[in-house]
């Protein structure tokens, strides 16, 4: 008896300590260290943010008619705890949400959910030349209309939109972002990222941009980013001359720099394919249908001829009247498959170790 009594005892011993771990280790054990499809849709909405230890992640609603939790995308956010370690979805019922937003540096794993058909909007209109209320300018930085400082953020379904006036070659000031990335490992998922000049401040750390649209004039991909770009439009709105991207590399043990695969390039205007923003600046273009915009000579040195001998600017299989490599600036490369290669898949971004696609 004193033997069963003596095991008996053992065992809710061992049943409170198990409990106890997987209560104390919960956030541990559901922390995800990386992005999947799950974290880009919505089953099931439950209008609450008190969620039971357990539940997967957790939903806020934002509707402009008042029958969700937030009628603003930035109220959705600022309802999120700083330091969540779970995924929390916002999902955005179809409207134009004129507000800037700010997702911070304290709330990783969110992810803004909208409407397939592009019926979600974030748009506003600051120019980098706009004035606060003191008098100083915005800035590039600051023009943002959503700005995301945190890791493991996902977009499906979102345009973010900067409507302010189309800027001409030249002119000073007229940068306005749409989205501006300054996290980590951030998946950007059949979105449109509209504007002119700046329009996404691909700003740094690493990103996977799949089956998005992506609209601009001048340099209106631009930043410290390691991103892939991967079977995106990218659509030129340039009235004279213009740019797709400016990579601010500036350093060759900078592991950063955009990579377009299985992209599609259109519009008006006659643009670069990228300029050298940074001394080392790397962007590669690999299996991309590029239109008759392209300008002959196809990459810019920033009005310094030094960098022709740091950037990497190449292309690697590309078709359409834009992809003539005959015309191109000697310092561009022609590369081959192995040279491609390290460009041409999520390992470029360090995927395998944060997505789970």
């Amino acid at each position: 008896m004193e033997l069963l009594t003596f095991r008996l005892s053992m065992v809710a011993c061992c049943m409170a300590l198990l409990g106890h771990v997987t209560v104390s280790q919960r956030s541990t054990i559901q922390h995800q260290d990386f992005i999947s499809w799950d974290d880009l849709s919505v089953e099931k909405y439950t209008r609450t943010m008190d969620a039971v230890d357990g539940d997967a992640s957790r939903v806020i609603l934002v509707s402009k008619d008042g029958t969700g939790d937030s009628t603003t995308v930035q109220g959705a956010v600022d309802m999120i705890p700083d330091g969540n370690k779970e995924r929390v979805k916002i999902l955005i019922n179809p409207g134009v949400y004129r507000e800037k937003v700010i997702v911070p540096k304290t709330k990783p794993f969110i992810s803004f959910i909208g409407n397939q058909s592009s019926e979600t909007v974030i748009s506003f209109h600051l120019r980098a030349s706009d004035r606060y209320s003191n008098g100083q300018n915005v800035g590039t930085f600051d023009s943002a209309t959503v700005a995301v400082e945190s890791d493991y953020f996902c977009a499906n379904g979102i345009t973010f939109e900067n409507t302010a006036p189309a800027a001409q070659p030249g002119e000073e000031g007229m940068q306005a972002v749409a989205l501006r990335l300054t996290g980590d490992k951030a998946m950007i998922y059949r979105c449109r990222i509209l504007g002119s000049q700046d329009t996404l401040f691909d700003h740094y750390g690493r990103h996977y941009f799949y089956d998005c649209y992506i609209q601009g004039s001048i340099d209106f991909i631009f930043g410290s980013a390691r991103s892939l770009y991967q079977a995106c439009t990218l659509h030129a709105v340039a009235e004279t001359y213009g740019a797709v991207a400016a990579s601010q590399r500036n350093s060759p043990l900078d592991n950063s720099g955009f990579s377009f695969l299985e992209c599609r390039l259109n519009g008006t205007g006659l643009l670069y394919l990228g300029r050298a923003w940074g001394r080392y600046a790397r962007v590669v273009y690999s299996y991309c249908q590029l239109e008759g915009i392209i300008l002959p000579e196809g990459w810019n040195d920033w009005g310094d001829p030094s960098r022709k001998s740091t950037v990497y600017f190449g292309q690697f299989n590309c078709k359409g009247d834009g992809a003539n490599l005959q015309g191109r600036v000697s310092w561009a490369r022609s590369l081959t498959y192995l040279e491609a290669k390290p460009f041409m898949n999520r390992g470029y971004i360090d995927g395998e170790l944060w997505l789970r696609l």
